[in-house]
């Protein structure tokens, strides 16, 4: 069986070294005889992997020391609801940056537990751009301000960190956590699913200030609260063993390949080349975000004609390119450059759409 190239949106491709290593070990963890999804998770063998995983993660996102790390079972989504449960008194007010699917499905599912301020927001310009920060209306009394750093079906990406004064800036960052060195301090909480960046779907990270995880908010079931998770090392409920063990292996293939330093050249270089392309199909290809805010991990775009797009995605997909169909809510085509797809794979996607082009006329 041969490999393809895979550009999916997520669950997304996953580095090669980290897919044959979780092989060679699936039957025999570390000696033990078994599957590290047959331990127990209280035992000595997933603690002490369990420690190295969130020392592996602290080294490569320089976290400092009055951050918890959370590695929750789920996903993003459910996030939305209990984030605002989590640093929000019923009546309190929360800031919502929207430039976005996600930032917006956000702020929907925050209502019922805080009252949405929708700050500022670039649905207006069917969020091609981002809003302009002057235009931003913060509260200084808000509970948080919450953006998402990369949103994954409309391709615009933040490149630095909004200024948002005193209050807590929260961010998804569920399709472009460890793309790049980002300074963990500038945030009060990052959250991202794994099913990207950093493993498979079913876990999902949490990286929270320890003094919002002593925000008195509201009674709730101790398993939706992080202080509760983050004093029994993520271990409050049985986690997702295997989740947790893949995130390992893909943040030591992170450090055995350069750091995050790294990944970020790597992916500047693909992103760089899949837009050159587009760009300069005379108009064969487009993107219409604004170039400043064009997402580096998740690159939509259409054809000239749409009459087109069937016969693209079979031929592309007979040519070993997967998952270039673009989300449902847009249409068109969808490339996800995360860190498992290499250079080789989006040459070889570049290649494929010129030879498309002069084909197809």
């Amino acid at each position: 069986m041969s490999r393809i190239w895979n550009f999916s949106a997520g669950p997304a491709a996953l580095p090669l070294p980290v897919l044959e290593r979780a092989q060679r070990e699936l039957l025999d963890w570390g000696g033990s005889g078994a599957s590290v999804m047959e331990q127990s998770h209280r035992g000595k063998r997933f603690i002490a992997m369990a420690q190295q995983v969130e020392a592996d993660l602290r080294e490569l996102m320089g976290i400092p020391g009055h951050y918890a790390v959370l590695f929750e079972q789920g996903g993003a989504t459910q996030h939305f609801a209990q984030i605002p449960m989590n640093l929000a008194r019923e009546g309190d007010r929360a800031d919502y940056i929207l430039t976005g699917h996600w930032s917006e499905k956000a702020a929907n599912e925050a209502a019922p537990y805080v009252q949405v301020n929708v700050a500022a927001s670039s649905k207006a310009d069917s969020f091609l751009r981002m809003p302009a920060p002057e235009t931003w209306q913060l509260d200084p009394g808000a509970a948080y301000v919450h953006i998402a750093t990369n949103e994954t079906i409309h391709g615009v990406q933040f490149k630095h960190v909004p200024e948002v004064g005193e209050v807590p800036l929260v961010a998804d960052m569920s399709s472009d956590i460890l793309s790049g060195p980002i300074d963990v301090s500038r945030y009060g909480l990052i959250y991202a699913g794994a099913q990207k960046n950093i493993g498979p779907s079913g876990l999902v990270l949490i990286i929270i200030r320890r003094d919002l995880l002593e925000r008195t908010t509201r009674p709730m079931a101790k398993i939706f609260r992080y202080a509760e998770h983050a004093a029994h090392d993520s271990m409050l409920n049985t986690p997702n063993t295997w989740g947790w063990y893949l995130a390992g292996l893909t943040f030591q293939w992170l450090k055995d390949n350069g750091g995050l330093a790294a990944m970020a050249e790597n992916n500047r270089r693909k992103s760089e080349l899949l837009y050159a392309t587009i760009d300069g199909s005379g108009g064969y290809y487009r993107n219409p975000i604004d170039p400043p805010v064009r997402s580096r991990m998740n690159v939509p775009f259409t054809l000239h004609d749409s009459a087109l797009d069937a016969a693209f995605l079979q031929e592309s997909e007979a040519a070993g390119l997967l998952a270039l169909k673009g989300h449902k809510a847009l249409g068109g085509m969808r490339a996800s450059l995360y860190n498992a797809v290499p250079l080789e794979a989006v040459q070889a996607l570049v290649d494929f759409m010129r030879d498309f082009a002069r084909r197809h006329g």
